[in-house]
């Protein structure tokens, strides 16, 4: 039989097969020998021990197409990143770290900008405009909403999707909508600190449909970039592109030159990039710069 291991717990791998069934499998001694760890969104191969009991033993796993370390996943298609607009307020850098941690794997991102109804300031507008032009697809809205829901499931049709964030920002609200009922058990935001209790303990793949997978995560704080060289971190920006070629030296940093030299720069002093992602850019290229003479 073959089928997608949607979760990993205390030994057990449970394989969701073409036709709904969720078998609870366990896992062959030759994973351990081969040193191969299965992953949620693995695709797998097992054999049925108790077909009633929808109890079988994992024996194989197919050729992955990407592996990502943190949330330990296979196997995805895109990426949906979700902060909110307030409580709490967008930490810009993580965002910006997440980005191209999903770009170094080749994997697109979809960021969601979730509890439009508590922006009084029109920020999901500046925002948008933001990522937009860095090109990414932005969807502003409010998980409360039908129409944000139907715009995030036509996001999600037909693929395997990692769903992050951090905690309390609306993850696993979003994830009770998308199925209609209460999958995640969901925690209360803290008035006090306006941030959010940890809600998700492991990571878990859901099936929209035969052919729409949703991988939910344990919310996060920060980031580690890692394969990354600092004179590299530019093309991760993709709205400095147009502006590099300006810049008078070649292997400009975008940070120590004069505005009059980097274009870059200049074009951030002039809000023709947002300077939230240039200070992100600045923040992270002194990170690497950093880790290189450790």
């Amino acid at each position: 039989m073959e089928g997608k291991i949607i979760k990993g717990i205390g030994g057990f791998y449970y394989i969701h097969t073409r036709d709904g069934k969720v078998f609870s499998c366990r896992a062959v001694g030759i994973f351990r020998k081969l040193g191969i760890k299965p992953l949620p969104g693995d695709n797998a191969d097992f054999d049925i021990i108790d077909e009633q009991a929808l109890e079988g033993s994992l024996s194989g796993i197919h050729p992955r197409k990407n592996v990502l370390i943190r949330p330990a996943v296979a196997n995805v298609d895109q990426a949906m990143i979700v902060f909110a607009l307030r409580e709490p307020d967008p930490n810009f850098g993580l965002l910006d770290r997440f980005l191209i941690y999903m770009a170094l794997q080749d994997i697109p991102v979809t960021i969601y900008f979730n509890k439009a109804d508590l922006d009084d300031s029109g920020l999901k507008d500046v925002y948008r405009r933001i990522y937009e032009k860095a090109g990414y697809r932005v969807i502003s809205g409010s998980t409360n909403a039908e129409s944000t829901i139907e715009e995030i499931k036509n996001a999600l049709k037909g693929k395997t999707t990692v769903l992050a964030g951090p905690s309390g920002v609306g993850k696993s609200s979003l994830t009770n909508r998308l199925f209609d009922n209460d999958r995640m058990e969901v925690g209360e935001l803290s008035r006090k600190i306006k941030r959010g209790r940890q809600t998700t303990r492991h990571t878990e793949l859901f099936s929209l449909d035969e052919d729409s997978y949703l991988l939910d995560t344990p919310g996060f704080t920060s980031l580690y970039l890692s394969g990354i060289e600092p004179g590299e971190l530019d093309r991760y920006f993709n709205e400095f592109a147009g502006f590099i070629p300006e810049c008078r030296f070649a292997g400009c940093s975008h940070i120590k030159e004069a505005e009059d030299i980097c274009a870059v720069k200049r074009a951030a002093l002039n809000g023709l990039i947002s300077m939230e992602r240039y200070k992100s850019y600045v923040q992270i290229y002194e990170e690497l710069k950093t880790a290189q003479h450790r």
